[in-house]
Order: C-alpha cells, then structure tokens, then sequence
C-alpha cells in the first residue's frame, strides 16, 4: 500500500485515447488516480459518473483524473462514449500498475473468496501522493476529493 508523502510508482499503460500513458507525464498537474473493478458495473459506473459531474471544477483546479481497470481498450471507449466520460481511461490487463498501487485484493462475492480490484483513489501533486482512500464509496470519492483538493491546492486555472 502506498501511503502519504511516498513519490508515485510510475507505469506506461495504453489509454482509450490511443496513445499510452506515463503517470510522470502529468508531474506539471495534480492526478487523481482512481482504480476500478470493471466497466459498466453499478458501482463502478456510479464512480465515474462522480468524477465526470465534478470534471470541470477538476479542472479548475488543475487536476486530471485517471481511471484504471484490467478492462481492455475496447470496453473503456465504449464505457467512455456510452457515459461521455471527459477523462481518461487507462487499461491495466496485466495488473503492473494495479499491483505496484497494491490495489488487488481478496474480496467475498456471493460468499464466494475472489481476487479482485479495491476501489481506491489516490491524490497526486508534483508527483508526490498526498492523500489515498482505500475502499471508497464510489458514490462519495469524487467530492471527497475535489473539496480535499479545494482546501489544499494553491493552483487554480482560470
């Protein structure tokens, strides 16, 4: 688990928008990388949907927001056109930076024991980690983190 104060754990991963991703590429902004079970899912569509309600004010803030899942490329544009999500989706198939961000873990479904992906979100500034939430509630996270991003970033965007 990455905790407070730790530099990001870089990783290149495709994106939906064709190109792949360096989570060191956005050092010039704050992140907020959020991790996710699956496209489509109740939970996980009410998640993104916070984030792309809230986007504008994100970006005030001079903030992108990065969503990640083992979903492929394919599922994560048709997620993003069906919702008309502004930010980008990040596919993890191999689980490199899911396992660095230590995000995997054993949950009960149906009384069932799985692997499967925690939801979590994790605040980025100048490449240093400056706030996490590990299980989150996807219907709060976003406006848990613009308004921790209100109160503690000095940069604002016209």
């Amino acid at each position: 688990m990455v905790s407070v104060n730790d530099k990001i754990l870089d990783f290149l991963l495709p994106s939906d928008r064709g190109i792949e991703i360096m989570l060191s590429d956005f050092n010039d902004r704050n992140v907020i990388l959020y991790f996710y079970s699956k496209d489509n899912t109740k939970g996980c569509t009410c998640h993104a949907l916070g984030y792309k309600e809230l986007y504008p004010e994100f970006k005030k803030l001079n903030t992108e927001i990065v969503g990640i899942s083992k979903d492929t490329i394919e599922s994560h544009k048709k997620f993003k056109e069906k919702y008309e999500l502004p930010f980008i989706l990040v596919s993890d198939p191999d689980k490199d930076a899911i396992t660095k961000y230590d995000v995997l873990r054993e949950k009960n479904m149906y009384g069932k024991k799985v692997m499967g992906i925690l939801r979590t979100s994790i605040v980025i500034k100048n490449g240093i980690i400056v706030k996490t939430s590990y299980n989150t509630n996807s219907k709060d996270d976003a406006i848990n983190n613009l308004n921790y991003l209100k109160s503690n970033v000095i940069q604002v965007k016209d």
